[in-house]
């Protein structure tokens, strides 16, 4: 299963925000928080829903989903939860549409 031996980092930042990153084995970023949190607990649940520890609780089960082409011709995916916030975006533009959509669903698209 791709992103098994991924290696989960939470960590703050300049600001002091709570933020997580999901680095593969190669030592790619193949995920990161989208925003800083003020509490490492918000964090760590964020990236939970993005796969951390298999996503225990469930987090994010009915969240949307969107893969598309960005003004660069790039390929992005980004997840809403169902009030629309956005809890997670790809970390880079892929040149193929399966590409972004590999890496989306090792952040947790069904």
């Amino acid at each position: 299963m791709a992103g098994e031996n991924d290696k989960w980092e939470l960590y703050k930042d300049k600001r002091g925000e709570h933020r997580w990153r999901r680095t593969a084995s190669n030592g790619k970023i193949v995920g990161k928080s989208s925003e800083g949190y003020v509490k490492r607990p918000d964090c760590k649940a964020n990236a939970q829903r993005h796969g951390m520890d298999g996503n225990p609780k469930g987090l994010g089960s009915s969240d949307k989903w969107d893969v598309y082409q960005d003004k660069r011709g790039e390929w992005r995916w980004r997840r809403a939860a169902t009030n629309g916030e956005i809890t997670g975006a790809a970390s880079e533009g892929y040149v193929g549409k399966a590409d972004c959509t590999a890496n989306a669903k090792r952040n947790g698209m069904a």
